[in-house]
């Protein structure tokens, strides 16, 4: 029994230090995870190292495939991988007004993620494998199929969806 509680003491302090750190850096960098006051619902310029993912945390440290929601009150979320806004979107009320921008792969620029094409093999942060583009291949789904995808847990980090797409 002692050693039992031992254990969860030992488990518990380095829980309490990660969060500790955690929360010392983000205040140090003071970082942005959400913004408010977005009437215009416009894809917000965002900086490398300056926004966290509002699904897993992480610091956004790439730009290559971020993507923003901005809800009807104007508040801001960011994301550093497409699978993420979705997971995260999914229990919101306002998902289906909220306005989501990805930034496209081909063209370089803030896109609506509803008209964007997606790539199911990407090496994106979370290894969710979704790239989003302006122009349309082949190979690409559209954002329905996109978002149905994620939510089976159709992603490259499924073994046989990554055998399946990769052949490895």
């Amino acid at each position: 029994m002692i050693k039992k509680f031992t254990s969860f003491l030992v488990v518990l302090g380095l829980v309490v230090l990660i969060v500790t750190i955690f929360l010392s850096v983000a205040s140090q960098k003071q970082m942005i995870v959400i913004k408010e006051g977005n009437i215009n619902r416009v894809a917000l310029k965002m900086v490398i190292n300056k926004y966290q993912d509002s699904d897993c945390g992480m610091l956004i440290d790439n730009m290559d495939y971020i993507s923003q929601v901005v809800s009807p009150s104007g508040k801001t979320w960011f994301f550093h991988d497409h699978g993420g806004f979705v997971k995260w979107l999914e229990d919101k009320e306002f998902k289906n007004e909220a306005v989501i921008w990805v930034m496209s792969k081909d063209t370089k620029k803030w896109i609506d993620a509803r008209t964007a094409f997606y790539s199911l093999v990407d090496k994106t942060p979370m290894g969710y494998g979704f790239g989003a583009y302006e122009k349309q291949v082949p190979t690409h789904v559209d954002f329905d199929t996109m978002r149905l995808r994620m939510l089976r847990g159709e992603t490259l980090n499924n073994p046989h969806i990554r055998k399946q797409l990769l052949g490895h």
